[in-house]
C-alpha cells in the first residue's frame, strides 16, 4: 500500500546491464511504495542483466532511453552500483548529461555503492560530502568531494550510500529527500501565487 508521500512523482532509475539487482530492486520498491512511479533509463532498449553477489541476476525491463529523456520529466534520479554498471554509463555523453543536468537542476538524486562514478565524471561531486564504495574515495578526493565513511550521507538533496548492507537506510533517506524537495517546491508556488509579482512601471507614454 502506498504511503501517499510521493503520489503523482516520477523518479527515474539510470542503470545498464552488470547493475547490482539489490541496488535496483530494493530502492525502486521503496519509491513505488511511497507512491512514486519508477522509470528504468538505460543505454538500450529491451532488457539489462543485473548482477548479485558475483552471479547473473534478474533481467529488468528498460522503459525509456537516457538519450531521449528530460531531467524536466522527473522528479528524482536514482544511480544504481555494480562495478560494470556506472563504469559503462560513464562512458556515454548522454548518461553523463542527464546526471549533470539533474544536478544542476538541484533535485534530488540517489547513488549507492559504485553509482558516485557517475557523479565524478559529471563534474558534480566538488564541494559536496558523500560516501561510497571505498574504492572510489581518491576519485572522490581528487574531483573536489568530501568523503566519508557513513551508512547514508543526505548533503543538500544529493543521497548517497556505500553498499548493499547499506540499503534500508539509504532508501529511507531517499523517500524522505524527494518528499521534502517536492514540499518545498510546493511552498515556493503557493507563495508566488499569493504574492504575484508588482505591477510594471508605467512606460513613456503614461508620462
Amino acid at each position: 500500500m502506498s504511503s501517499g508521500k510521493l503520489d503523482g512523482r516520477r523518479v527515474a532509475f539510470l542503470a545498464t546491464n552488470g547493475v547490482d539487482e539489490s541496488e535496483l530492486a530494493e530502492p525502486w520498491a521503496a519509491v513505488t511504495q511511497a507512491g512514486a512511479k519508477a522509470e528504468l533509463l538505460s543505454l538500450q532498449n529491451g532488457e539489462i542483466q543485473s548482477i548479485t553477489k558475483g552471479e547473473k541476476g534478474r533481467k529488468f525491463k528498460v522503459d525509456r532511453l537516457v538519450a531521449d529523456a528530460s531531467v524536466r520529466e522527473y522528479d528524482a534520479l536514482v544511480l544504481p552500483g555494480g562495478v560494470k554498471n556506472p563504469d559503462t554509463l560513464r562512458m556515454n555523453p548522454a548518461a553523463v548529461e542527464f546526471v549533470r543536468s539533474f544536478m544542476d537542476a538541484d533535485k534530488p538524486v540517489g547513488a549507492i555503492c559504485h553509482g558516485p562514478w557517475l557523479l565524478v565524471e559529471a563534474g558534480c561531486v566538488r564541494g559536496r560530502t558523500l560516501t561510497s564504495y571505498p574504492s572510489l574515495r581518491t576519485d572522490i578526493t581528487n574531483a573536489g568531494g568530501d568523503w566519508v565513511d557513513r551508512t547514508v550521507i543526505a548533503d543538500q538533496k544529493l543521497v548517497t550510500s556505500r553498499n548493499p548492507g547499506d540499503l534500508p537506510a539509504f532508501d529511507a533517506a531517499l523517500v524522505e529527500t524527494i518528499a521534502t524537495a517536492i514540499d518545498e517546491r510546493t511552498l515556493d508556488r503557493t507563495i508566488e501565487q499569493s504574492f504575484p509579482a508588482s505591477d510594471p512601471a508605467p512606460g513613456p507614454s503614461a508620462l
